[in-house]
Parts: structure tokens; C-alpha cells; sequence
């Protein structure tokens, strides 16, 4: 949630953004927010003590809700973007309200993972932040148009996709600046913490077929977490190479430069920023029918779509991408074509919902991201 509390603060810090600076952003975060991933001019302001996710019971502290209340209305915020959950933002947003502060609240994931401890807790969380946020930004048009079908006026939901990247803001704006640096290693990257509902276990059993039929297709697995509780089942085959560690901005670079195709073995998603990353990096992706993830990607154009839980798919899918290696360039070129237009008229959008939202001259974030005369609210 940091990164993308930092990618919509550090757009009012980018008049190329916008076309004119926007707004003065605030962001109020938990003390472990990682500094580097915002622009300079973006006031970071690290209060909360946040532990896991925002949903765990433990974080409920009401000295520190008392201490973020405090710092949002210090902050004189034209519009409050909460960015992330926490179990007590319905009784900021209602606070809020009431005071006549015009707020806007990002929902992640409209329904829970596989696997997560909250459960059924999310729909709950989700009605209270609906009925209570002014707006609501989503990252899949399909989850827009759920909320519209439950009764929400279309004026309350705003999409986008999620295209932000994973660096901090200085190396960014390196990689922005200069011409990409791409090459090809010859191996498909998975890039995300190991968490069950990923399909880690999927893209094991589909490089053992693959190891089978005598195929060269190798696979990097970039990311922390316990392989044998994501995979208890599952062997390490010779051409998997486990980075089992938190990935760095320059190991991550290099990684998304190096390999030939992204891929997204998901058993359930909302969205994921991945797939823009890839095709910053020029680099096709091939993703599972979940969630709005089939939304971020051209079938056959800027990657493929295959079916969740199917490792006779997945493999089929690898064979292919690597039998090809001029169709990989070529569907490289078109994603990163795909991201430019869509962060284009990202901005616009956004433009749109804050100046809907309230004043356009200032933006707070608590990450919480708040905007004051423009601040930013919260991760």
C-alpha cells in the first residue's frame, strides 16, 4: 500500500502529471512507511503504528485513531484519500463527513482472498466504507460496475487501473528519463510475496510438466514468504530458481529487464500492478481469468489469459512464449504501448475525481493518504 499511496501523492509533486501542479499533498502513514518512495515536496508525516494488515484486531488503538483524527484536521485537507483499509476508517470517514471534509477511499479487494484471515470481515468493512466514503476508487471496471449494480450512483464510483510501479521515487524518475534497457534471459519471472492464493503450486507442477517434455522454459520465483505452506506438495524443479528473500529496486529491475514474460498464476485477484510493471519493462504477461486481471491484458496481443488452477494450460502457455521469441518482442512493445495510454488517461480521470471531489488548489494521505487544499490518506 506504501508504493501506492506514494504513486498518487508524488503526482501532485509532477506537473507533468497533471499538466499544472494539482494540489499540496499530506501524507499521514505508519512509522515504517518506507521514506524513499516519495517525492520530496510530498509532506510525509509518520504517525501510526500499524502491524500486518490494517484489519487486524491488534491495530485498533484509540490513542493513535485520536492522534490521526488530529493530524487530518491539522492538515486543513480539501479532500481526505484514504488509500489503504484499517479497521477504523468507516469512523474516520463518518467524522469526516460530518465535519463536511469531502473524502475519497480506495477499495483494494472487493472480495477476500483465498486463504486470508479476515474472511467475510472484508464485506463488512467494504459497506461501511461504501456508505460512509463520498467516492469510491476501484481498480477493475467489473468491480465498478458491481457497485453500481448494488444500488451505488455512478457519480460515487470512479476505475482505474492499478499502473503504478515498485521503486523508490528517485529511481523512478531514472528509469522514466532514460531509454529502457531490455534484454532477454530466457526465463518467465514470478514476482510476489508467496501467499497461497497466488498459485505458486500451479507454476511448480507445470514446470515439472514441462521438465518432462524436454523444454528449456527456466522460471524465477522473486519474492518472501514459506514455499512449503503455499506448495506442501510441491518439489523445486531444476530449471525453478527460488529468490526467497525481499527483493530490492535493483535486483527487481533487473529481474523485470532480464526475463522473457511475466506471469501471473493467480487462483483469485482483484488487480495487481504487476502486469503494468511488465509492460514498463516491455515485457507480456500471462495472467489467469480472475478478478479484473483478463481487463489489464490483450489476449494473444500484449499477453495471454488462461484459465485458474489449470496446469495443463500453464504449460502449454510457457511452451508457446518461448517457442516465439520475436512474437514476445513484439507483444513487449504492444503492453508498453497499452501502459502509456492508460496512464494518460489515468491522469485525467483522477484530475476529474478530485476536482469533482473538492478544491483543486491543495491534496493529505493517510496511508491514510490526505489531500489538502489538498491531503492524502491512509495505507
Amino acid at each position: 500500500m506504501h508504493q501506492y499511496a506514494a504513486d498518487l501523492a508524488n503526482r501532485f509533486a509532477d506537473p507533468e502529471s497533471y499538466g499544472e501542479p494539482l494540489a499540496h499533498a499530506t501524507v499521514i502513514t505508519p512509522r515504517q512507511v518506507p521514506a524513499d518512495r516519495y517525492a520530496p515536496t510530498v509532506d510525509v508525516q509518520s504517525i501510526a503504528t500499524v502491524t500486518g494488515t490494517g484489519l487486524k484486531r491488534s491495530n485498533l488503538n484509540p490513542a493513535t485513531f485520536q492522534q490521526v483524527y488530529r493530524a487530518i484536521l491539522a492538515s486543513q485537507p480539501d479532500v481526505v484519500h484514504f488509500t489503504g483499509p484499517h479497521l477504523w476508517n468507516p469512523i474516520l470517514l463518518y467524522r469526516l463527513r460530518s465535519r463536511g471534509i469531502p473524502t475519497i477511499h480506495t477499495i483494494h479487494d472487493v472480495d477476500p482472498h483465498s486463504g486470508t484471515g479476515y474472511g467475510r470481515l472484508l464485506y463488512v468493512w467494504n459497506n461501511s466504507i461504501v456508505r460512509w466514503a463520498g467516492q469510491i476508487l476501484v481498480h477493475g471496471q467489473m468491480y465498478r460496475d458491481r457497485l453500481i449494480a448494488q444500488g451505488i450512483s455512478p457519480d460515487r464510483v470512479v476505475y482505474t487501473p492499478l499502473l503504478h510501479l515498485f521503486t523508490s521515487y528517485e529511481m523512478e524518475q531514472r528509469l522514466r528519463s532514460a531509454a529502457p534497457e531490455i534484454s532477454d534471459q530466457r526465463y518467465a519471472l514470478f514476482f510476489a510475496r508467496l501467499e497461497a492464493y497466488k498459485g505458486v503450486d500451479v507454476l511448480l507442477e507445470a514446470m515439472q510438466q514441462l521438465a518432462r517434455s524436454a523444454s528449456t522454459a527456466r522460471v524465477i520465483i522473486a519474492g518472501k514468504g514459506d514455499l512449503s505452506l503455499v506448495a506442501p506438495q510441491a518439489t523445486l524443479p531444476a530449471a525453478v530458481e527460488l529468490r526467497n528473500h525481499l527483493i530490492g529496486d535493483t535486483e527487481a529491475i533487473d529481474l523485470f529487464r532480464q526475463c522473457s514474460v511475466v506471469v501471473l498464476p493467480y487462483r483469485d485477484a482483484t488487480q495487481s500492478a504487476l502486469i503494468a510493471a511488465a509492460f514498463f519493462f516491455q515485457k507480456p504477461v500471462i495472467v489467469t481469468r480472475a478478478g479484473a486481471l483478463p481487463e489489464y491484458v490483450r489476449d494473444g496481443e500484449t499477453g495471454w489469459i488462461i484459465p485458474p488452477n489449470d496446469t495443463a494450460a500453464l504449460s502449454d502457455c510457457l511452451r508457446a512464449a518461448f517457442a516465439d521469441p520475436a512474437r514476445l518482442s513484439q507483444m513487449g512493445q504492444a503492453g508498453r504501448a497499452w501502459l502509456e495510454l492508460q496512464s494518460r488517461e489515468e491522469n485525467q480521470v483522477l484530475r476529474r475525481m478530485y476536482e469533482q471531489a473538492g478544491s483543486h488548489q491543495a491534496l493529505a494521505a493517510p496511508t491514510h493518504q490526505q489531500a489538502k487544499k489538498g491531503d492524502y490518506a491512509h495505507d
